[in-house]
C-alpha cells in the first residue's frame, strides 16, 4: 500500500510539473473534492487565458468574434470554449451561479454592473482575472474602447457595480 501511494504521488509531481496551480495534499492522499477543486482551477485559468486572447478587439453589439464583440459576448464565448454553456445576455447571465460578495470574489468570477441609471437593469458584466488585496481586476468589452482590462477601484465601476456572480 505504501509503495502505491509513493508511485501515485511520484506520478502526480511529474504530470503536474508546469502547471500553475498545485493540487493540495492531505495527510499523503488526494481526496475527491481537492481534485475538483484543482480541475475548477485549471478550468478557471483556461477560461481567462482565453477572454486574454480577445484583449484589444473591437466592440461590436451582438458580437461574438475575434472581429468583435460585446461585453457579454466576450463572456459567452469563453465559457463556452471550456464547455460551460451560459446565456448571451448580461442580464440573463446574473441570474446564474452563487451571489457572493465584492470582498470575497476570485479569478473567474463575474462582476454585473448597471450602466445605464435609466433603466434598472443589468447591463454590463465582466469577468475577473485578478484579485490583489482590495484590486479586483477584471477584463470586458467596453462600448468606448473593446475589450479592456479594468479595476473595481475606478470611480465609473464602483458607481455601476450591482453583483459578483460565482460560475466555477
Amino acid at each position: 500500500m505504501k509503495n502505491i501511494v509513493s508511485l501515485l504521488l511520484l506520478l502526480l509531481f511529474i504530470s503536474s510539473c508546469g502547471s500553475k496551480k498545485s493540487v493540495p495534499l492531505k495527510n499523503g492522499v488526494i481526496t475527491s473534492s481537492e481534485i475538483t477543486k484543482s480541475s475548477s482551477y485549471k478550468q478557471i485559468d483556461n477560461i481567462i487565458d482565453d477572454a486574454m486572447r480577445y484583449e484589444g478587439t473591437r466592440y461590436k453589439y451582438g458580437g461574438t468574434t475575434k472581429s468583435g464583440m460585446d461585453c457579454s459576448g466576450l463572456v459567452y464565448v469563453v465559457f463556452k470554449e471550456n464547455n460551460i454553456p451560459l446565456p448571451r445576455v448580461s442580464r440573463d447571465i446574473a441570474k446564474r451561479g452563487t451571489k457572493i460578495v465584492l470582498k470575497k470574489a476570485k479569478e473567474g468570477d463575474l462582476l454585473f454592473f448597471q450602466t445605464n441609471k435609466n433603466r434598472n437593469v443589468i447591463n454590463h458584466v465582466g469577468l475577473v482575472i485578478s484579485v490583489k488585496g482590495e484590486i479586483v481586476t477584471f477584463i470586458h468589452s467596453s462600448t468606448s474602447r473593446g475589450v479592456i482590462i479594468s479595476t473595481m477601484d475606478e470611480n465609473y465601476w464602483k458607481g455601476a457595480f450591482v453583483a459578483v456572480r460565482r460560475i466555477i
